[in-house]
């Protein structure tokens, strides 16, 4: 396979929702399945999807209300949808089992995944994904959960009348890439920011996921996953960037509940490690899924 080879769109439905997700080819070969993080979209894994397309059946999907998969029609987006549609992922893809490789909010789906069908996976990669830390969890258990819900009604609210930014050019959209994470490359900013927007009618661009992800029902961030997690079964790296705002696992206790889990930490790189550090986190990839 040639370095500029594009991968395959493939659709599939779930919860009568249209979804979308990229296929690498090579059917015969163990599937890898890569999900990408919050108003992000599968194109974000071009670069693992090219350096393991030889050994993998390489697929990514796009999550409901994300690049080209269909928009919930409420504008609510909740774990047990995005759990159940990946669920369906893996039953459409007829494998027995698989491995996932995720990041952030695809990682915190993947590890729920995996304690609710552990038979199902190999092994699994989790950048940043465990959610919010025990710490921030404690903070928003002082107040009732009336004053969480009140507070998402009303932000669900202001959100009704707020249309997706446009942005006048795909360059502009491009220093706001830029400005989201200073470590990606030039290059790498401006393909992420090709497949993350949409060319409006007016000429301006937008970016494609739905407002509405950014607004989860509160009680989701008051449950702490840890029953999950420790139904996890396979071997489970738990990938962490040393300048990332996220909470590292091995320090704030998280990491007991995997009973086959390891943490890596990763210097010079911050929320999107596998962007920030490439190189060193196909290494580490490499290695974990042959081991």
């Amino acid at each position: 396979m040639t370095d500029d080879m594009e991968p395959f769109s493939r659709f599939y439905i779930a919860q009568r929702q249209r979804l979308h997700y990229v296929d690498w080819g090579n059917p015969d070969a163990p599937l890898l399945i890569l999900v990408h993080g919050g108003r992000d979209h599968c194109r974000n894994w071009d670069w693992i999807a090219r350096a393991f397309r030889d050994e993998w059946h390489v697929i990514a999907p796009d999550l409901r209300g994300h690049g080209d998969s269909a928009w919930s029609v409420d504008g609510c987006y909740t774990m047990d949808s995005f759990v159940y549609d990946l669920a369906e992922l893996v039953r459409v893809q007829g494998k027995e089992r698989v491995h996932i490789v995720a990041h952030s909010l695809g990682g915190n789906i993947a590890l729920r995944y995996a304690g609710i069908y552990p038979e199902k996976l190999v092994k699994l990669v989790a950048i940043e994904g465990l959610g919010p830390s025990p710490v921030k969890i404690a903070e928003r258990r002082r107040q009732p959960l009336s004053h969480h819900m009140r507070n998402w009604i009303e932000t669900r609210h202001a959100m009704s009348g707020r249309l997706p930014r446009r942005y006048p050019t795909l360059e502009d959209a491009l220093k706001r890439m830029h400005a989201e994470n200073a470590h990606l490359s030039a290059d790498r900013a401006r393909h992420l920011t090709i497949h993350g927007t949409i060319r409006n009618e007016d000429g301006s661009y937008s970016w494609k996921f739905d407002n509405y992800v950014r607004s989860m029902p509160p009680d989701l961030a008051l449950v702490q996953p840890d029953e999950l997690w420790s139904e996890i079964q396979c071997p489970t790296l738990l990938v962490y960037g040393a300048d990332s705002w996220a909470s590292n696992p091995a320090v704030d206790g998280r990491a007991r509940y995997f009973r086959n889990g390891e943490v890596v930490l990763l210097e010079q790189a911050g929320h999107w490690v596998h962007h920030d550090r490439h190189d060193a986190f196909v290494r580490i990839m490499r290695d974990f899924l042959a081991a």
